[in-house]
Order: C-alpha cells, then sequence, then structure tokens
C-alpha cells in the first residue's frame, strides 16, 4: 500500500504502519513491523480485552461493584466511574460524566487480580497475548499506559477483534458499542467532545470533529491512540484494521498528520 509511505513524511525518528483484515490478511505493511515501541494509551484495548476475557469465564461480570462507590467494571471499562485522569480521586458521580481515566484502568487491572488471583500483567499474557502469538508484547507496570509492542504483534490483536475467537463476537459488538450514550467529556489533546462516546475500552469516533481518524473514517471506527504516538482504529465499515507505531510524543505534529494518512489509507482500499 503506497499510502503507507506517508509515514516517511512523519518529523519522527522510528515509525512502522500495517493494515490488516478481519481475515488476518495483511495489505501492506511499511517500516520496522518488528520494532517495540511504548504503546502508551493503546495498552488500554489490550487490557480491555483482557477484561472482558475475565467477564467471560466468570471471573468478574460487567455490572459487579468495582471502583468507586456506585461504579462497575462497566463503569471503569467505559471512563465513567467518576475518577480523576491520572489521581484515585473521585470528581464526579458514576455514570454522570465521561472522565477518560488512567487511575480507572489501574483500579479495574486491580479488581481483576483480586478476582482471579493472578497479576493483572499476567492475566493478560494468559488471557490474551499467548493466545494470539502476541510475543513481543509486554506490560510492565500500569495497565493503562505501560504497555510495549509491535506492529506485528498489534495487527494480530486487530484481526482479532474483527473476527473474535478468544471472545464470543458479541461481547466485542458490546465492546464498540456505546455505553453510557450522550454523556460529555474530553478528548485528550482534542477537547471538549459532546457527545464523547466510549464502548469499553474503545474509544468509538461516531460525528466527533477533531478526532485522531480519517475525515472519510466511518462513524463506526473504533480504536484508541497513545501519548506516545501511536494508534490502532478498527473500521467495520471498510472492513480493515490499521495500526501505527512512532517514537515521538503526540503533539501538534500528529494531530496534523494522522488524520490526511487515515484518509489515504481508506481512499486507497476503496
Amino acid at each position: 500500500m503506497e499510502s503507507l509511505r506517508i509515514i516517511d513524511t512523519w518529523p519522527v525518528t522510528t515509525a512502522a504502519a500495517a493494515v490488516v483484515r478481519a481475515d488476518g490478511t495483511v495489505l501492506g505493511t511499511h517500516g520496522p513491523t518488528g520494532h517495540r515501541f511504548p504503546l502508551a494509551s493503546v495498552t488500554k484495548p489490550l487490557a480491555a480485552y483482557a477484561a472482558l476475557v475475565a467477564y467471560e469465564e466468570g471471573a468478574v461480570e460487567l455490572d459487579e461493584p468495582a471502583g468507586p462507590e456506585g461504579s462497575t467494571v462497566r463503569h471503569l471499562l467505559a471512563h465513567t466511574s467518576g475518577l480523576a485522569f491520572d489521581e484515585h480521586r473521585v470528581t464526579a458521580p458514576p455514570g454522570n460524566r465521561r472522565l477518560y481515566s488512567n487511575a480507572g484502568f489501574e483500579v479495574l487491572g486491580d479488581h481483576i487480580a483480586k478476582a482471579s488471583g493472578i497479576p493483572f500483567a499476567e492475566y493478560l499474557r494468559q488471557a490474551v497475548l499467548e493466545p494470539l502469538a502476541m510475543t513481543s508484547t509486554t506490560l510492565d507496570g500500569s495497565p493503562a499506559r505501560d504497555g510495549v509492542s509491535t506492529v506485528d504483534d498489534l495487527v494480530r490483536f486487530a484481526a482479532e477483534v474483527q473476527a473474535p475467537r478468544l471472545l464470543d463476537p458479541r461481547t466485542v459488538l458490546e465492546a464498540q458499542s456505546v455505553v453510557h450514550p450522550g454523556l460529555k467529556g474530553v478528548l485528550p489533546g482534542y477537547g471538549h467532545q459532546s457527545p464523547n462516546d466510549w464502548g469499553l475500552g474503545f474509544e468509538i469516533r461516531d460525528s466527533k470533529s477533531p478526532h485522531w481518524t480519517g475525515n472519510s473514517s466511518s462513524p463506526a471506527t473504533f480504536g484508541h491512540f497513545g501519548q506516545s504516538g501511536t494508534f490502532l482504529w478498527i473500521d467495520p465499515v471498510a472492513g480493515v484494521a490499521c495500526v501505527t507505531l512512532t517514537d515521538r510524543a503526540f503533539g501538534p505534529w500528529a494531530a496534523e498528520a494522522w488524520t490526511p494518512f487515515t484518509d489515504a489509507v481508506l481512499a486507497e482500499l476503496s
């Protein structure tokens, strides 16, 4: 795919990208796809998938209490627990606002570890990474932001999310559907959004503007980006996912570069 070569023009030292279909067919790659990059918040979809495995295994229920009073596992996954961004401090009642929260994912990891009797990083490895042969992916620290992976590994994850084998497809459909519709919130790096729609661990594009995906991305597009200059989106209408990892922190350069890149990828596919 010629569109992937656009990453060569970005002001980064190292970048790699790939596009994959639901059947695992890789339509194109560019850059060092085996290079390990810090994922930052692209860690969250991996953590969320492990949480959904825990749910299907019966270790936890989505609507059982977890986190602040009145909050549940579902609230934590959907950034509606009321916990602050990076502090274990309650700033709103559960379900009242979309408060993007690293702390919420840390509480989620602790909750699953306690319920399963397995440290969360090990649970993630057993539940997701090992079955998908994601041998270059590790979590050492917060389930909100401390994953390290490669494009090659995340391509396997992106194919799984599009055609689930580890989870019931109905669970994944729920994860990519809006939880607590209509809530306002801040999309980090892009400002206030109304509504600020999220699923279970995945951000949903809908009609958000500005946004880190493409202008031509379908409203059903879902995924995540990270402050380390990384992103993963899945567009069910186009039938593909794109993984792009870099070694430069998110900033104005990314806000300017990512949208036309995604539009070029989708244009080439069409």
